[in-house]
């Protein structure tokens, strides 16, 4: 039997089984879902195992529950009515964690949307963080930068040729733990199957040829705010001279994407500012994993090391995979600072307390970092006192393979030395 790599979802999901009747593991397809389920699960049933058991399920719900628990049942959304029965399951058990539901798509007419409070914990789950691939030192958590603790780490880690077949290849599974494995070919079926089978599997109905013009079309805009208009457009999503009804049709399709966990927004920050400098409220836009956009533009490693533009989009959107990973173990969110002067900063973590840790991501260069710095000092001079008080610390995220505190007070971080 292999050996199970640990992921950070794992203290998540044993944390939630004690508060909650049932937990909802939810993510893109080949993440990991059922392999971490099973190692907190004592029976399981998987729907997709056989043409008949869906149907079944849906007819006799109390069948497919039996079990020791938690009981896990896999790919949940093929039987959604089975939702309502977990539900009164609960209900009618005393304490927690009965249940385990997993699956790769939110169910058509979303039933789950006005039921299951106070008794169902829903969890996202992404592709592995450098830290879980072991391609980070771990030199540097979070936790030691929320605790405001020193730290220096110097060496490991990959390098920017490291990187770009990072990028390519992703934090999938079957990706990380096989060397041997064809990346291009995996992801380019992956896209395919996304299209063909998984999409189709929801309600949302989308022209195929679109949905992958618009996948394209994210993919050049990765990492940057963009209009719905400007997306559409790129996509041809819909037909030219229909005006105002292009945010809404591409905001369909964004939304079937969404609902398969491919694609996700990153918002932006709302805070407290000493001015009247109105912030923009546009969101960017995230694959849930670099690599999907890399296959999209057909990037290979050596194309990415030719073209530092794209390569630095993507570098940061793999920083964002792995921060959102990392925050939210400690319970905190990622969103992006940007207003009307043209300040922007790439990420801002902020925990339930208010407290908030603001980053910058560069690949390198002395220059691109004093400008990462000045930009996140800005942006704290900007604040209301009492918000620039909540500040845990300024962090430039780079490439490199130094990590330290500078002299001003901002601390530059090797995304390869992180963890959570």
């Amino acid at each position: 039997m292999p050996r199970y790599n640990a992921r950070f979802v794992d203290e998540t999901l044993k944390r939630s089984l004690q508060n909650f009747g049932a937990v909802i593991v939810q993510g893109p397809r080949a993440v990991g879902k059922t392999t971490t389920a099973k190692q907190a699960a004592a029976s399981s049933i998987r729907l997709d195992s056989s043409p008949d058991l869906p149907a079944f399920a849906e007819t006799s719900p109390s069948t497919i529950m039996q079990g020791d628990t938690p009981r896990l049942i896999d790919e949940w959304q093929l039987a959604p009515t089975i939702w309502n029965a977990v539900r009164h399951e609960v209900d009618e058990r005393s304490g927690k964690g009965h249940f385990i539901l997993t699956g790769s798509a939110t169910p058509a007419d979303d039933i789950t949307r006005h039921s299951g409070a106070g008794r169902f914990r829903r969890i996202l789950m992404r592709p592995m963080s450098l830290a879980e691939s072991n391609e980070s030192t771990r030199a540097v958590s979070l936790q030691t930068i929320i605790e405001k603790q020193p730290f220096s780490a110097f060496g490991g880690g990959p390098t920017v040729e490291a990187y770009a077949h990072i990028i390519v290849r992703g934090g999938w599974p079957a990706l990380v733990t096989d060397p041997t494995a064809e990346a291009t070919e995996y992801l380019d079926s992956y896209l395919d199957d996304m299209t063909r089978v998984d999409l189709a599997a929801t309600d949302q109905r989308v022209d195929p040829a679109r949905m992958n013009a618009l996948v394209r079309a994210l993919a050049r805009n990765v990492s940057s705010e963009v209009t719905l208009q400007k997306l559409a457009a790129e996509a041809d999503v819909i037909a030219p001279g229909q005006g105002p009804q292009d945010r809404g049709t591409i905001r369909r399709y964004l939304d079937a994407l969404e609902r398969i966990f491919v694609v996700e927004e990153q918002p932006a920050w709302s805070t407290h500012l000493r001015s009247k400098v109105r912030m923009r409220v546009q969101p960017k836009w995230h694959f849930i994993d670099p690599s999907l956009a890399a296959a999209a533009l057909q990037a290979s490693p050596t194309r990415l090391v030719q073209d530092l533009n794209t390569f630095g989009f993507l570098f940061e959107s793999l920083a964002i995979r792995d921060l959102r990973i990392y925050a939210e173990l400690h319970r905190g969110n990622v969103y992006h600072y940007r207003d009307e002067t043209g300040l922007d900063v790439d990420a801002i973590i902020e925990f339930r307390d208010g407290r908030w840790i603001g980053f910058e991501v560069k690949m390198g260069g002395t220059e691109h970092i004093n400008k990462a710095a000045t930009s996140l000092l800005k942006l704290k001079n900007k604040l209301t006192e009492e918000r620039a008080a909540q500040n845990l610390a300024l962090v430039v995220l780079t490439a490199g393979e130094i990590s330290h505190t500078r002299n001003d007070g901002v601390s530059v971080i090797s995304l390869g030395h992180l963890t959570a």
